[in-house]
């Protein structure tokens, strides 16, 4: 019990929701699209990866396919793939705008998007050409709330 109330205590400072079931983890502070990756946006420039719910649905991720630096992407746009031993699937952009740094290191561990989907699996950097589209996506709590009711189908 003492363990729960510390991991509780640890996530709360963290930042990251936790939940009573087996539910993924979500980070307060980023912003969610239905297609399950997260935004974080600072300004005009915004990091982009998929969330701990899709990488956890995905399996263990074997392959990254990432775009070229200076790639246009749009919100809601495919920009590059992940590959599981279940599936593939296509990462989608939940903001517009032009591709000014991509996750090399993914190219060699891509199971960080796996272990640490938040922080060291971020996918792209893009310069955002529209702010105001980061508006049209779901915060924490409305993402967490789309995960349950997505799950019970």
């Amino acid at each position: 019990m003492a363990s729960r109330l510390w991991a509780s205590k640890a996530a709360s400072y963290l930042k990251i929701s936790t939940f009573n079931r087996g539910f993924a983890s979500v980070v307060k502070d980023l912003k969610y699209a239905e297609s399950h990756e997260w935004v974080k946006v600072e300004g005009k420039s915004c990091t982009i990866g998929i969330t701990d719910h899709a990488q956890d649905h995905l399996g263990d991720v074997v392959y990254v396919e990432l775009p070229e630096v200076g790639a246009a992407v749009t919100q809601g746009g495919s920009f590059g793939a992940v590959e599981s031993v279940k599936a593939t699937s296509d990462i989608n952009s939940p903001v517009s705008g032009k591709v000014v740094e991509v996750n090399e290191q993914l190219t060699g561990e891509p199971g960080l998007v796996n272990g640490s989907p938040y922080e060291n699996g971020w996918i792209i950097k893009v310069e955002i050409s529209d702010s105001n589209e980061a508006n049209s996506l779901m915060d924490s709590k409305q993402y967490s709330k789309f995960c349950e009711e997505e799950d019970k189908h």
